[in-house]
């Protein structure tokens, strides 16, 4: 399938984060990117109440878009779609900031590791919905990000309460 008809399909275009997420490298990072810098970008128009709302929005679009896309393309977890990480992250900057720039760097590589590594209970979550299908599976395709998006927080709120940050 080429990448003009993914992005014609509004499930992909969610789904692949705007096209972020057809990047040939790492496309989970460039996702993360983009998400960063739409994060950025939103809190320049709304406020904190209106940004948890677009969110949890965000989210269910989400889970409907990843469903979709990934029965289209036929695959449980493909690596293009990155609004799991779209989403995941904005919840971390919206909890996060106001952080500086290096705050909001290491919040970046810290959800990266969690999100590639995979350590536990990242790994737990990425398996618990692989068999599945629908939208079970596509509730997986969001949910262990989600779970490094929470890690992500506890190391970051562990770091400034013990003087790391």
């Amino acid at each position: 399938m080429s990448r003009a008809r993914l992005l014609k399909h509004p499930a992909h275009l969610i789904a692949l984060g705007f096209g972020s997420g057809l990047s040939p490298v790492a496309p989970g990072t460039s996702g993360t990117l983009w998400a960063w810098a739409s994060f950025l970008a939103m809190q320049s128009w709304f406020d904190s109440i209106t940004i948890g709302w677009i969110i949890l929005g965000a989210l269910l679009l989400g889970w409907w878009a990843c469903t979709v896309s990934a029965e289209l393309l036929g695959l449980s977890d493909p690596g293009m779609i990155v609004w799991d990480e779209v989403v995941a992250f904005w919840m971390v900057l919206w909890l996060w900031l106001p952080a500086t720039f290096m705050g909001q760097l290491a919040a970046f590589l810290l959800f990266r590791f969690f999100d590639m590594a995979k350590p536990e209970p990242v790994g737990w979550a990425d398996r618990l919905f692989k068999s599945q299908r629908g939208w079970v599976a596509g509730w997986g395709i969001l949910f262990d990000d989600l779970v490094a998006a929470f890690c992500t927080l506890l190391v970051l709120s562990l770091a400034v309460t013990w003087g790391w940050a």
